[in-house]
């Protein structure tokens, strides 16, 4: 049977390709929001590599090359164009990815988790804003009500590392590449382009596939990083 019948969606707090898909799910559809397990996904800096590396995993992801990031940001430009969103894009210097993805954690306990997502979104995309900065994270923490100082300095909570290692661990066993990435049993979808397909699958009457599907030269492997093509999504 499959590993986790709980539909998951991983999501990254730094991608424009996340970003866009969390706002067509919740807008588009809303009943849905609730039903999924909301994955982070995030680089892991040294500390979390080796935490990771102690459970048996590797990260699945390796920094895309500058031809690629050009790519993303003149794909994004078309699609915000088109859907009339206007993107600030923030300057990445020397971020640590656990600053934003660990304070969803804390936010997530709260029962603010949904909350917090759409403000770093907002924040990054919106703004402009340097969401590896503690003290926007903070800013944003006080903003919905949470202890500002535990959701920006939560990279610093040992436990949450620990917690954040297994999430990294679970990113290795789902196979996720990239992101938006949504899971289903052993069904995945790799982009935005098919959150629509993700969707249909999950109101369909069809189960769960009970096994993996079988292997096919070139394609794109499981549980290791590769990237065959494009489909709306960072990988």
């Amino acid at each position: 049977m499959p590993r986790n019948k709980t539909p998951r969606f991983y999501f990254s707090l730094r991608s424009p390709y996340s970003w866009l898909a969390h706002r067509e799910l919740t807008s588009r559809y809303p009943e849905l929001v609730e039903r999924l397990e909301w994955v982070p996904f995030f680089e892991p800096d040294e500390e979390s590599g080796r935490l990771l590396q102690e459970r048996g995993g590797q990260f699945p992801y390796s920094e895309m090359s500058r031809a690629k990031n050009m790519y993303v940001l003149q794909d994004i430009g078309r699609i915000t164009k088109a859907r009339g969103i206007t993107v600030n894009w923030p300057v990445d210097k020397d971020p640590v990815w656990e600053v934003p993805h660990l304070g969803y954690l804390v936010a997530a306990r709260e029962g603010l988790g949904q909350d917090y997502i759409a403000a770093v979104y907002r924040a990054r995309f919106g703004e402009g804003r340097n969401i590896c900065d503690p003290a926007v994270i903070a800013d944003i923490g006080a903003a919905l009500g949470l202890d500002p100082e535990q959701v920006s300095t939560a990279q610093a909570d040992p436990l949450l590392r620990e917690q954040g290692a297994d999430i990294l661990l679970d990113v290795c066993k789902d196979g996720v590449f990239g992101v938006p990435f949504f899971v289903r049993g052993f069904n995945r979808y790799w982009g935005l382009d098919r959150l629509d397909a993700f969707v249909e699958h999950l109101r369909s009457t069809t189960p769960a596939e009970a096994s993996p599907p079988a292997a096919v030269a070139g394609a794109v492997g499981i549980g290791r990083s590769a990237d065959d093509g494009h489909a709306g999504g960072c990988g």
